[in-house]
């Protein structure tokens, strides 16, 4: 048995696995965490059955949730094969090292943290926004002449969704829909930056919420039918989503789900409109030779504590002319392999000659909870990047001069390359920064440091890709990242810096950050090449 406040600690042999009876009333909201090397963690049936995945791989103080039901049990498995556990799905082939401490492949540390058990009453109130959609104008007009809504999901499941209809020469009605939920739906990743509720077609199993975007838009989202109201505070409730978050059943582009995701609730399902920019060099491409990606353990006397680093050579790195490498330093390193394939992109941009021969360094959280320390403008971080982890790997045959050198990250981690760029310009001549959270700022002082920071600081030789999205706007009395963003710009243009900044119709999301990576490093490694000008990175300034 587990229990809510119970850790469980560990290690599971290849192929071997763990598990737990969890006992909590019929839809409590429980909320754990995990640190994990190579496991993956599902919630099962009493029987056996799968219920959904919570982990697959690595995890360091990860959370999870899941809406709870009698006799469950917690169910954590081995994959039985340490380089796969490592390495990036069907991408490249790993070889494992390791510099000190490594973590052991199978190591876990469980713990239920909190549950809430469900509210007495479950009804929530619904918004009451006009039909817009003339589709859903249509089946409600059926409906009230006695019909049904089978042949509307029909169409559905033939057409996709979200439904777009026409709305104006550059916008387009975009409407989301879920069949058959009980008292409530909510839209994980809304255009409006808020987890909007979706509202009922009468008292029929359509449920929908509609908006006008851009005709360029793209976003990932989630669906959440159903989410439980709690006996918790409301920021409980609001996390409470993810206890039933799933991708839109009727759409079949996703991002972050995998090739063979093994249930609905992994990854996000993406809105793209039709002008939203192409994102040719994700695919991997059987001509274009791959590199080497290692693995390597990282500790830090000056933070007291390690990481995973991860390091991509590409093919021929080695016997390229030391003028002709360049360096990219890249934060959260767990999305940007797993989720985002960095090191297919770099592989594809150099087969287009588009920039230099750039190896990749992915440098991963120390843990979940320690992100939001390290990465918002920290001395102790700025230092161990710049005088530990670089010294580091130089000595592995990574050294690269500044101006060829990238500092990249999105959100925090973009706040993070912009700061340390700052402190360390001796080892970075360019930050690429996807919708950095510049609305951060030391307690009690104005929004935006960073702008403020670099107006004071002599000049210095240090290039700038800032990319935010339209739909990143200002709530709950937080500065809005978009806007962040282009105060951050104006600063550094006014102190004379080279800035390339780029706005386009989304949110905060790695769907459209994946993309945008590509393009900023052609633009920061390769500033005059024609493909800047073309769809795939070109926006509205």
């Amino acid at each position: 048995w587990l229990s809510v406040g119970q850790a469980v600690q560990g290690q599971l042999a290849p192929g071997a696995e763990q598990r737990w009876r969890v006992d909590l009333p019929a839809g409590s909201v429980v909320r754990g965490e995990i640190d994990a090397t190579g496991l993956q963690l599902d919630v099962q049936h009493a029987q056996g059955q799968h219920v959904r995945r919570l982990l697959a791989g690595d995890a360091k103080g990860e959370g999870f949730s899941w809406l709870a039901q009698p006799g469950e049990q917690l169910v954590l498995h081995s994959s039985g094969d340490a380089v796969q556990a490592y390495n990036t799905p069907k991408l490249i082939a790993a070889s494992v090292q390791a510099e000190r401490a490594t973590p052991q492949i199978g190591q876990y540390r469980l713990r239920l943290e909190k549950s809430w058990a469900p509210a007495a009453d479950q009804q929530v109130k619904l918004p009451n926004n006009p039909l817009q959609s003339p589709r859903l104008q249509a089946l409600a007009q059926q409906l009230q002449a006695g019909g049904s809504t089978d042949a509307f999901w029909r169409e559905v499941a033939a057409q996709g969704t979200p439904m777009v209809e026409p709305w104006s020469a550059d916008e387009r009605l975009v409407t989301f829909v879920w069949r058959g939920a009980e008292h409530s739906v909510r839209l994980f990743g809304s255009p409006s930056g808020n987890h909007e509720s979706l509202q009922r077609l009468g008292q029929s199993d359509v449920w929908w919420a509609s908006f006008v975007l851009p005709r360029d838009t793209r976003l990932s989202y989630g669906l959440a039918p159903d989410v439980p109201n709690i006996e918790g505070t409301p920021m409980d409730q609001r996390r409470s989503i993810l206890a039933t978050l799933q991708r839109d059943p009727h759409n079949a582009r996703t991002w972050g789900a995998g090739s063979d995701p093994v249930d609905q609730y992994q990854g996000r399902s993406v809105l793209q409109l039709p002008d939203a920019p192409p994102q040719p060099w994700l695919e991997k491409r059987a001509e274009v030779k791959r590199g080497k990606l290692q693995r390597f353990w990282l500790t830090s006397p000056t933070l007291g504590n390690g990481r995973d680093i991860w390091l991509y050579q590409p093919a021929g790195w080695a016997q390229a002319p030391a003028d002709q490498r360049g360096l990219l330093v890249l934060f959260d390193a767990h999305a940007f392999l797993h989720d985002v394939p960095t090191p297919q992109i770099v592989d594809n941009l150099i087969a287009d000659g588009l920039i230099p021969n750039t190896a990749v360094v992915l440098v991963a959280n120390a843990s979940s909870a320690l992100r939001g320390t390290e990465l918002p403008p920290n001395p102790q971080f700025a230092q161990f990047i710049g005088d530990e982890l670089m010294p580091w790997l130089a000595a592995q045959g990574l050294q690269v001069p500044a101006a060829r050198t990238v500092i990249a990250g999105s959100s925090f981690g973009g706040l993070a390359a912009s700061y340390i760029a700052l402190q360390h310009p001796e080892h970075f001549g360019h930050v690429l920064s996807l919708s950095g959270s510049y609305w951060w700022a030391p307690k009690g002082e104005a929004p935006n440091a960073l702008a403020r920071w670099w107006s004071a600081s002599p000049p210095l030789p240090v290039r700038f890709y800032l990319d935010a999205g339209r739909f990143e706007i200002a709530r709950g009395g937080q500065a809005g990242i978009g806007d962040a963003n282009r105060a951050l710009g104006d600063a550094l243009r006014a102190k004379g810096y080279a800035v390339t900044q780029r706005t386009h119709s989304t949110g905060h999301d790695y769907a459209h950050w994946q993309g945008s990576l590509a393009c900023g490093l052609v633009a920061l490694l390769n500033p005059t090449s024609p493909v800047l000008q073309q769809a795939a990175c070109q926006a509205q300034p």
